[in-house]
């Protein structure tokens, strides 16, 4: 990074980050919403360390960037560069209860053994059709278009069934020129087609009643919960720089609706 950046909003430029061109896409899909920056601690806004052993230590660097708006309680990229270690985009988009949307999400992950690669359009209750019926209709034709073009990525746990979409796009590649034809391809487009489809969702959605934001509201902390729980990121961060910024990271950052002022409905 060329200078330290100041406000959520700033950009990142990560030097060699595979998935630069993926944030700074989604950030232009995102102008029209009228982001302004979210608070995050300097702390966290950008970070440095090493990975690897003391004779050949690894580079490593972190960054945050965070947006909002009335109806997005908090859009942000989670992204860390650390060489042949590892090279993370993670970008959530966590709207307000008072909208009765889903929660975009978006694991660009480039490991040594390869690249685990997700898209969805996470539902707040899958079980609810209001909620999920609308979405998935518009969904379920542009997941079809790219499932067949990649590798199926595997069985998902039961446990974490209910925090996805039957349009949940996930792939495993192995790293190489192949894949990164694929990733430049086929993988940047439903991107850009999955995040399309959410912000015309945000541009369009309409307040709920009350009653209602409070089911999105409790549907929405039982998301967050989980997905801190479970943060897959917990080890590798923790490595990098320790379990105490780490937890501290996951729980005031990335998945901090508990810890936010409370949406009232």
């Amino acid at each position: 990074m060329t200078q330290r950046r100041s406000s959520s909003l700033d950009p990142v430029c990560l030097d060699g980050w595979r998935w630069q061109p993926f944030l700074d896409q989604a950030i232009t899909q995102l102008e029209p919403l009228g982001l302004n920056a979210y608070p995050v601690a300097d702390s966290f806004l950008e970070r440095s360390g090493s990975s690897g052993s003391r004779a050949q230590p690894i580079p490593v660097r972190t960054a945050t960037w965070a947006g909002c708006n009335p109806r997005l309680r908090q859009v942000r990229a989670a992204c860390v560069e650390a060489g042949p270690a590892a090279s993370v985009l993670n970008f959530v988009v966590n709207p307000s209860a008072q909208f009765d949307l889903p929660f975009f999400g978006a694991d660009l992950v480039t490991l040594p053994g390869g690249h685990l690669l997700a898209l969805d359009l996470q539902p707040v209750d899958r079980a609810d059709p209001l909620h999920t019926r609308p979405v998935w209709d518009r969904l379920l034709p542009i997941f079809e278009r790219y499932k067949t073009l990649l590798p199926d990525g595997g069985p998902i746990p039961e446990e974490a069934k209910p925090y996805f979409s039957p349009a949940f796009l996930w792939t495993r590649l192995p790293l190489g020129e192949a894949s990164d034809r694929l990733i430049g391809t086929v993988v940047a487009e439903a991107f850009q087609q999955y995040l399309a489809l959410y912000v015309d969702l945000v541009q369009t959605a309409v307040a709920v009643p009350p009653e209602r934001s409070a089911l999105l509201l409790e549907g929405q902390r039982r998301y967050t919960r989980y997905r801190a729980e479970k943060d897959p990121a917990r080890g590798m961060l923790s490595r990098f720089y320790g379990s105490e910024w780490t937890e501290a990271y996951i729980h005031a950052v990335l998945f901090d609706l508990e810890q936010s002022p409370s949406q009232r409905p």
